[in-house]
């Protein structure tokens, strides 16, 4: 059962061997791919074998690679996440419209009750207060925006009514990084489950 992630932060050189990533820099160590949940490349200056990237792939190790500003901008997934990936992707294309509204106005909601409990939690209750008024007003497939809304609401509350998410700052680089890591994660989960995530 995989279960590290592996982060290489600095410039070296990654292998295979006898089942293991072998990683030559400053020293040598060595990681038993079967320990291995998600590769994370932090730095531009690593270079990697191609019988390493393939036996990733066979493991369905997700390998995330990072800009020079050390922001995920890449993944690597195989083409075939399980046994049945045609069959899997044949339903997938063939998913009802409204099945899909739902589950997007259900992800919605939990994530504007999430970010509610956590302002409840700091003391924050006004504005938890309005999250949860547009918990409420939740229309399918959030045609009214409260996602949008919420994430302002809640953000503000965080950060200071002048944080924005679009500056490029300290915060937004560190809130940046992690959803990196989280989309790499659930992107991860629905390729080894046989679906393709470029449908949604």
């Amino acid at each position: 059962m995989s279960w590290r992630t592996v982060v290489i932060t600095k410039k070296a050189k990654l292998d295979l061997r006898l089942g293991s990533m072998v990683v030559r820099g400053e020293e040598t160590k060595k990681v038993h791919l079967s320990e291995i949940s998600i590769l994370l490349i932090e730095h531009t200056a690593v270079s990697m074998t191609a019988a390493l990237l393939c036996e990733l792939m066979n493991r369905k190790v997700k390998v995330i690679f990072c800009d020079e500003a050390r922001n995920p901008c890449a993944e690597l997934i195989p083409y075939y996440g399980s046994h049945d990936t045609s069959a899997k992707l044949r339903a997938q294309f063939a998913w009802d419209p409204m099945v899909k509204e739902e589950v997007w106005t259900a992800i919605v909601y939990e994530k504007i009750l999430q970010q509610r409990d956590v302002l409840l939690q700091i003391g924050k209750t006004k504005a938890a207060e309005v999250l949860g008024q547009y918990l409420k007003d939740m229309q399918p497939g959030d045609a009214s925006n409260r996602e949008g809304h919420a994430a302002k609401v809640y953000f503000g509350a965080l950060f200071g009514i002048s944080h924005a998410r679009a500056t490029e700052n300290a915060v937004n680089a560190a809130l940046n990084y992690g959803y990196g890591i989280l989309l790499s994660a659930f992107n991860r989960e629905i390729v080894s489950n046989g679906y393709i995530t470029q449908i949604g």
